[in-house]
């Protein structure tokens, strides 16, 4: 365990792409992990599910058969927030024909841990085994909550950070928009010697007459006015 934390803790998060993270991430998990053989990570939205990284197809095979389907351990983790643990694939009950298909790749356990926050994407990390009964143990299960803890931080940040920047986008064009408003509102009020209110409303009445936004309205004001002063 301390092996693996302080692998973890070595992961280079700042100014590198989300995905290089995350591989690295899935690299380390296998390594740390009690009994993995491959690692993977998946991610839901709205569009759907899709694995995010992998440490080797034996995982990519078994999360595309869940795809497949709509449903499977690591879907059902990631939805439900309950960690979901398979100790032979030959008696799995729960996905019966999930379960036939992926013991054909070679998967015989998995181990399915939900990533410990709530936004707009969901998820699961997946661990996956060869051998059943792999997953058992406090050990498997601690290092991989521990894991899926690391991605958890990633992802929320990653998203968070795109929200900021989305946000700093919409502040922007909003001020752009009250800024090209005012400068109409100006120009109405010189030539037509109305004050401050009356020039809202006449381009709120032009906005509604023209079925036009308000600030396309302002815009084109501005920029006849412009064009004539060149």
């Amino acid at each position: 365990m301390e092996d693996l934390l302080r692998d973890l803790t070595r992961i280079a998060l700042a100014d590198r792409p989300v995905g290089d993270v995350l591989a690295e991430i899935v690299q380390v998990a296998e390594r740390g992990i009690p009994a993995a053989d491959s690692v993977s990570i998946t991610l839901l939205q709205g569009e759907g599910p899709f694995t995010a990284a992998y440490s080797g197809e034996l995982a990519l095979h078994a999360e595309e058969l869940q795809y497949e389907r709509g449903y499977g351990p690591c879907l059902d983790a990631g939805r439900g927030g309950v960690v979901l643990r398979v100790d032979d694939m030959r008696t799995e009950q729960r996905w019966p024909d999930y379960a036939a298909q992926v013991l054909q790749y070679g998967v015989r356990s998995s181990l399915s841990i939900p990533l410990p926050f709530q936004s707009a994407v969901i998820g699961a990390l997946d661990i996956y085994s060869t051998t059943p009964n792999a997953f058992a143990t406090a050990k498997a299960l601690d290092a991989a909550l521990t894991v899926a803890e690391t991605i958890a931080v990633t992802v929320a940040n990653t998203y968070a950070h795109a929200r900021l920047d989305n946000e700093a986008v919409t502040l922007r064009r909003a001020m752009e928009s009250r800024a090209v408003i005012e400068q109409a509102k100006g120009v109405l009020m010189a030539q037509r010697g109305v004050d401050a209110d009356q020039a809202f409303e006449i381009l709120r009445e032009a906005s509604q007459r023209y079925n036009r936004k308000l600030r396309d309205i302002a815009a084109g004001i501005v920029d006849s006015v412009q064009a004539r002063n060149r």
